[in-house]
């Protein structure tokens, strides 16, 4: 069950299409037919499954308020929750849905440059249909296994030559080195993907303008220093109360053992769902969404704190 207050709806299962040999798209709309809240290009919905909750990118047409629609990549590895899309999930059933909510906005720029791995294409889908809608100046660098893996080849290929499709069976690794030979001043980079395929990214844009680089990550990245977390003491500046963190217990389990609930989906700094204002105090962010000098909200999920105590804005 999804924990996300007023925001959470339910909605029925009005499709499901085989996008790939291991990629199929569902379609989600109110029972009754109202409209679905607003979203933008970026943004994600929290899918709420029997044992899982699971964040999937919207991936339609954001006038189309209708139904939302997402796709799901069957995970080899799978710990039940693509499994479970794939294989029980049929039209017609209800889910939870939270959100949307967008950690991966658009911005605004001189050119954009795309680079989507595997199912790291769907939140890139909306953003290439609003920039190629505006006449934006941009380009799609897509990798995958193979043409049968990728999905969205079909829809992709009305772009023309704006779309390279590299199957690495046939091609191998996309050509990183040769789109970031030179820095381009004005140039956004968005990029999602396996967490190989955003290091590499990431390691070419050092050299690029600061803030060049956004990225959406479906899983939280390594963390370094798991050993050496240290306890610390959260304040909520409303009450009053004071509680401690043990090194080994994350902020988020804390808040919840003393009755202060707060809406939560992934617990591992990726979704955004437990965002809080900080009032005082240097947050560690340790989640996969915020620049580590920001210091005005904290993930507890997974986030600490620099020193001694977090003051919260609970």
């Amino acid at each position: 069950m999804i924990d996300g207050g007023t925001d959470v709806l339910e909605l029925q299962v009005v499709a499901l299409r085989q996008e790939s040999d291991c990629v199929i798209s569902v379609e989600l709309a109110d029972v009754d037919g109202r409209l679905l809240p607003a979203w933008e290009p970026g943004a994600h919905i929290d899918l709420g499954l029997p044992d899982h909750i699971r964040q999937y990118s919207l991936m339609g047409d954001p006038q189309k308020r209708h139904s939302y629609r997402i796709a799901v990549l069957r995970e080899r590895a799978s710990s039940g929750g693509s499994r479970y899309v794939h294989t029980v999930l049929r039209p017609g059933d209800l889910v939870e849905v939270g959100g949307p909510r967008n950690n991966f906005p658009l911005a605004e720029a001189d050119s954009y440059l795309m680079i989507a791995g595997g199912i790291g294409i769907t939140p890139l889908l909306p953003m290439i249909r609003r920039l190629h809608e505006e006449g934006g100046d941009w380009r799609l660098l897509y990798g995958g296994r193979s043409r049968a893996s990728m999905a969205f080849l079909a829809e992709l290929a009305g772009y023309g030559d704006r779309v390279e499709v590299r199957p690495f069976d046939e091609n191998g690794h996309l050509d990183l080195d040769s789109a970031f030979a030179s820095p381009i001043e004005g140039r956004a980079v968005y990029c999602c993907g396996p967490e190989a395929l955003i290091a590499a990214v990431e390691k070419r844009c050092t050299t690029w303008p600061s803030g060049t680089l956004q990225v959406e990550r479906f899983a939280a990245g390594p963390r370094d220093g798991e050993a050496d977390l240290q306890a610390f003491e959260l304040v909520l500046a409303r009450s009053g109360q004071r509680l401690m963190v043990p090194a080994d217990s994350s902020a988020l389990d804390v808040l919840d053992a003393a009755g202060v609930a707060l809406p939560n989906a992934c617990r591992d700094g990726v979704c955004g769902s437990c965002e809080t204002r900080v009032l005082a105090g240097r947050p560690l962010h340790r989640d996969a969404l915020t620049d580590s000098d920001r210091t005005d909200i904290v993930f507890p999920c997974v986030s600490r704190a620099h020193g001694a105590e977090l003051v919260l804005d609970l």
